[in-house]
């Protein structure tokens, strides 16, 4: 079926009916922007018939930069013995969890590398400190790749490594780690990193604990739209999977673009392969919305500021999305790449949300809605900074 047919089902719909592959991959290929910008967001406001975008007021921890798995799109990383290695204190941890408190924010998510020198007993502990000195807070801790990294370590399995996480207060796991869940992508940029089925199955542990787990994707390697559409099937599989079983699953997914600057990924593909590698603006918008028609069991896309700015993460509301991501108060892994703003003021996403048409509305990681103050009256001497490295459509 030819890309303008596969739409006007899309538009005419009143329901999300499923697409296949094959006609994932056909919008992928020939349809105009405009017009997958237009489907998406009919798909959204059928997910979502609300005029509300949500966004979290969260931190990012990332907690140590030791890792043996040298992805080479990670600017962040450095190696065992490396002189620039750290890892920060339960004092230090606790520290930036005060501040989030300070602002009413209501997750972290803490992340790190794979660092064989900790102990289990290390991350154990840390999450019940954090649990008792912080009960207000959602520890959404640890990604698959670390938490095979901790199983490995132990000699532990993965399930039972998630179970005593679990059970000393840990809420959910997050998504990162998955780039693209296809072996033959992850064989050329994270040879190390295990298998895509792998990632799957850790997180298919974590729900199954009832653990809050979220979805994600870069895009930019090279490789083709139909690898990009495979990632996005293996996904909704799971999911299926999941739901059938009469569990949340993934509440969201979440793309960005690698991020080329300072990496060896980066380095390694300048000159006359470049064009073909990293994702601009239209890539990026394009992508969004495919997913937002193509994941029809997964019920919340979120926009990605820090990659791409706030103007065309605002754009992205307008291309499926229906959350605006989250303040985050710091960022260390993306920004080792490149990206120059590390946060994103409250201010800022309700400004952005609002400008775009919609209502902003705080939730938590489980995308329970909260108390939403207006921050636009309550902090109007706050100037909302365009994004630092904001661009244009090409």
């Amino acid at each position: 079926m030819a890309w303008n047919e596969i739409l006007v089902r899309v538009e005419s719909s009143t329901e999300t009916f499923r697409l296949t592959v094959d006609e994932c991959i056909e919008l992928y290929d020939n349809a105009p922007l405009h017009q997958l910008m237009s489907a998406a967001h009919h798909r959204r406001k059928l997910h979502n018939p609300s005029n509300r975008v949500t966004y979290l007021v969260d931190r990012n921890i990332n907690y140590t930069n030791v890792c043996t798995i040298n992805c080479q799109f990670c600017s962040f990383y450095r190696t065992p013995g490396h002189d620039e290695t750290y890892t920060q204190s339960y004092e230090e941890i606790h520290g930036r969890i005060d501040e989030l408190e300070a602002i009413g924010g209501s997750r972290i998510l803490m992340q790190g590398g794979v660092n064989p020198s900790l102990e289990f007993d290390w991350y154990v502990d840390l999450i019940k400190e954090l649990r008792e000195q912080h009960p207000t807070i959602d520890l959404d801790c640890f990604s698959p790749i670390e938490i095979e990294g901790i199983a490995e370590v132990t000699q532990l399995s993965t399930q039972d490594v998630l179970i005593q996480l679990k059970e000393a207060g840990m809420h959910g796991l997050p998504g990162g780690g998955a780039e693209m869940l296809v072996e033959t992508v992850r064989k050329d940029v994270s040879p190390k990193k295990g298998h895509p089925d792998n990632w799957l199955r850790v997180m298919k542990e974590a729900q199954l604990l009832g653990l809050t787990t979220s979805a994600t994707n870069v895009i930019g390697f090279g490789e083709s739209n139909a690898d990009r559409v495979q990632h996005l099937n293996r996904i909704r599989d799971q999911q299926d999977e999941i739901l059938e079983q009469g569990l949340i699953g993934f509440t969201s997914f979440i793309a960005w673009p690698v991020q080329l600057e300072t990496n060896t990924f980066g380095k390694r593909n300048r000159g006359r392969n470049k064009l073909e590698r990293g994702a601009g603006p239209t890539e990026y918008l394009r992508h969004v919305a495919i997913s937002r028609l193509f994941l029809d069991n997964v019920n919340h896309i979120q926009a990605s500021w820090p990659t791409m700015g706030i103007s065309i993460a605002q754009m992205a509301l307008l291309a499926g999305a229906d959350d605006a991501g989250s303040t985050m108060m710091e960022e260390n892994v993306v920004s080792a790449s490149g990206t120059t703003k590390l946060s994103a003021s409250e201010y800022e996403l309700q400004l952005s949300i609002k400008r775009a048409g919609f209502i902003p509305v705080r939730r938590n990681s489980d995308y329970d809605l909260l108390e939403t103050p207006d921050a636009l009256v309550d902090a109007p001497d706050v100037i909302c900074q365009p994004p630092s490295h904001a661009v244009e459509l090409v």
